[in-house]
This record gives C-alpha cells, structure tokens and sequence, in this order.
C-alpha cells in the first residue's frame, strides 16, 4: 500500500476503535483524549499475523479492530489492511505489540 492508502486504512482503524468505545467505556475515552490521543504505527508482517493479534488483544478484553479494504484502488476486496487496539493502558497493549517494528 501507499503511504496514503496506510494512512486512510488507519484513519478507519482510529474511528472503528473510538466508536466501539464511546459508549461501552466514555471514561477511558475522556482519558485518552486529555493525554494527546496517543496513536503509534506498527508493521505486521502479514495479513495472518493481524488475525492474531487482534485475537490476543481480544482475549486480553482489548477493544482491536481490524479494518477489511473494499478493493476499489490498491488491494482485493476483504482483504485486512490495518489492526487498531485500545485506547487501553501502554502494559496491556504492549502485550500484543511489543515485539512489532515500528512502521
């Protein structure tokens, strides 16, 4: 992908994770919006290895979304282009991510 494309496909990884926790956790929201909204770009080397991650995020009750392209410009149709997690405390994300590049 471009480095537009990246960045789109991040942008709905951001809204996807702010939505699901808007109202399921308004507090951590708040938190997360007073402390500059932190947001870091990892690499992931495969379609597969977001599959997991999003799995070990969900099983440490991380909210993880991850983003399916519509296949209109650079990739096929479903396929998974970005992984968002949290907002959530840096040790818990750090769990999921920690051995991740940064991008």
């Amino acid at each position: 992908m471009t480095p537009g494309k990246i960045a789109a496909q991040c942008g709905h990884a951001t809204l996807a994770c702010y939505k699901a926790l808007v109202k399921k956790n308004p507090q951590l929201i708040r938190h997360w919006e007073v402390t500059g909204q932190a947001k870091i770009a990892l690499k992931a080397s495969s379609e597969e290895e977001i599959l997991e991650l999003e799995a070990v995020a969900k099983s440490l009750n991380l909210c993880a979304r991850s983003i399916q392209d519509a296949g209109r410009t650079q990739v096929e149709a479903g396929s998974r282009t970005v992984l968002g997690i949290g907002p959530a405390p840096v040790d818990l994300i750090n769990q999921v991510t920690g051995r991740l590049r940064l991008l």
